[in-house]
């Protein structure tokens, strides 16, 4: 929208509207728009208010006026001294100033959350979003939290605002760490609130670092360790020479969080061999082998 402010005793006129503009991400694009204020000593110089949607915005815009003449696009003239034009102009005006008035009346206020956010799936490298559906009058200031910590809008964590009142947050390129609760803050001059929701992130089973193979004496403990990963925690398993191993209190196996380690106690020449170590999930699956020579 392209339009003066109210207030002025000139009579301001829009000559034609700017054309829709399409620019690529990161660079700007430029809209014209042509204006006619008749100032009257010492009134104002004709104002300028850009607005995206229904909200004004003026943080990434920058509105410059020239006196130059621009001559209107071809098929755009009108007559603006035409008394029906002028009429016209007139009703539009009372009209839009009604209709702000009554939305302000009804509108003002503290923000309300009209649509929760809901927890979301994130699989590891793609991205998440998280949205709602917020009221407010006037516009709110939004900030995004994970975890009680403020989030800025940039590369990874991205501030998306949708016609007419959805707010959002894209979280890009999913890692384990996004993993966590995510608020958004909404604040106006006549208060504030907020609401909650879990980014679940899911990541394939995998082996960050297989065992080592191992030679040892007879007798001697082997230990076999691999680092591991997944989201939901993966199944974890061994096997020697391709059979599933039977623990008992000589050979046996644990699983942390990040890690398994199989244990052969009194290690005897049978237990020499090929060692195998599997890790499983719903994403996927991941193997290691190592050799055990017992001398």
């Amino acid at each position: 929208m392209c339009r003066l402010p109210p207030g002025s005793e000139s009579q301001r006129k829009a000559l034609w509207v700017p054309e829709y503009k399409t620019a690529p991400k990161g660079e700007s694009a430029i809209t014209v728009c042509s204006i006619q204020g008749e100032r009257t000593p010492p009134g104002p110089s004709p104002g300028l208010l850009a607005s995206r949607t229904q909200y004004e915005v003026t943080s990434f815009l920058s509105l410059q006026m020239s006196a130059a003449k621009t001559a209107p696009p071809p098929g755009c003239t009108i007559n603006i001294h035409d008394p029906q034009v002028q009429e016209a102009a007139i009703r539009i005006q009372a009209s839009y100033r009604g209709h702000r008035s009554r939305k302000e009346l009804r509108e003002k206020g503290p923000p309300k959350i009209l649509q929760p956010l809901k927890d979301v799936v994130l699989v590891e490298g793609s991205a998440a979003k998280l949205e709602c559906r917020v009221s407010a009058f006037p516009d709110p200031f939004i900030v995004w939290a994970k975890d009680g910590k403020e989030l800025k809008d940039g590369p990874k964590y991205r501030y998306v605002f949708e016609d007419p009142d959805v707010v959002a947050l894209v979280v890009r390129d999913g890692v384990l760490g996004d993993l966590g609760r995510y608020t958004v803050s909404v604040k106006n001059t006549f208060g504030a609130t907020s609401d909650s929701a879990c980014i679940i992130v899911e990541v394939p089973a995998k082996i960050a670092k297989g065992p080592d193979n191992v030679k040892v004496v007879k007798g001697a403990t082997v230990t076999l360790k691999a680092e591991i990963s997944g989201e939901p925690p993966p199944d974890v398993g061994w096997l020697k020479d391709g059979d599933d191993i039977e623990e008992d209190n000589r050979v046996f196996y644990d699983v942390g969080e990040t890690t398994t380690i199989l244990t052969i106690k009194n290690a005897q020449l049978s237990d020499a061999g090929k060692y195998e170590v599997f890790v499983e999930n719903n994403l996927g699956t991941d193997q290691s082998f190592a050799r055990v020579d017992v001398l």
